[in-house]
């Protein structure tokens, strides 16, 4: 079976973190543009014009921070 290729591809979820409210995006996520990985958030809106549309940010990930546990002598 050929590997799945997610290079120049995307997904966005609901942010289950999200409140009536708020300012966090509707939807969270990653997209892989030629082999980088970036993150993804998006905004549910309405323009003036009462015409629906989603905008969207890209940035780079977050690092994850190296957590330094403790070691009893």
């Amino acid at each position: 079976m050929p590997e799945y290729d997610n290079e120049n591809r995307g997904v966005l979820f609901p942010n289950k973190y999200k409140e009536d409210g708020d300012k966090k995006p509707n939807y969270t996520g990653s997209v892989d543009v030629q082999g980088e990985q970036w993150r993804l958030a998006a905004w549910e809106n309405t323009s003036k014009n009462g015409v629906k549309y989603i905008s969207l940010v890209v940035s780079e990930p977050k690092e994850k921070e190296e957590v330094e546990e403790e070691v009893p002598f």
